[in-house]
């Protein structure tokens, strides 16, 4: 009997094996026909991404999955998820080009936006400018810094003034 009991707990626990093919199904139900995020599945989803890369942790696909359960989190309004995966994908990944974006949408839209934590969000974005000094998002990051804890009023200000500085409206 406790034979047969230790063999179904390790039946039960195997996780099943998820190929690409999975992994595309379930992204087919992570949208209602309005292009909404199906948010009953959408956990689920984010799930099997990061299953799949634990499964499968040399796969070329493996930052770039792991980049989109961060995606689905970040959605979710999950910063403790999001987080999670964004150090296992800078950490595990540090060469994918999912890594700086990892960065900028954890300093973006989670500490900037949902937490309003501007002085992480601060780290993110020094983060992708030190580590990534030749990523597309370095522009993007200093720009961000620049306007961190500003409202869009006051940014719009700024970037309005930008403009007129160098149309040289301001000069005599």
């Amino acid at each position: 009997v406790v034979g047969l009991a230790l063999a179904m707990f390790a039946c039960g626990n195997r996780e099943q094996k998820l190929t690409l093919d999975d992994l595309r199904a379930a992204q087919a139900t992570l949208f209602n026909q309005d292009r909404s995020v199906n948010e009953a599945v959408a956990p689920e989803v984010a799930e099997k991404y990061c299953q799949f890369v634990k499964q499968n942790p040399n796969d070329s696909t493996a930052a770039q999955w792991l980049y989109h359960a961060m995606e689905i989190n970040v959605l979710l309004k999950d910063a403790e998820k999001s987080a999670a995966i964004c150090d296992q994908l800078t950490t595990n990944y540090p060469e994918s080009s999912w890594a700086p974006m990892s960065l900028f949408l954890m300093g973006s839209y989670v500490y900037n936006d949902q937490l309003n934590d501007t002085a992480k969000a601060h780290v993110m974005f020094q983060r992708l400018i030190d580590e990534y000094p030749d990523s597309e998002l370095v522009d993007d990051a200093q720009k961000s810094i620049e306007y961190l804890g500003l409202t869009p009023e006051e940014i719009m200000a700024r970037i309005m003034m930008q403009q007129m500085e160098d149309d040289g409206a301001f000069e005599e």
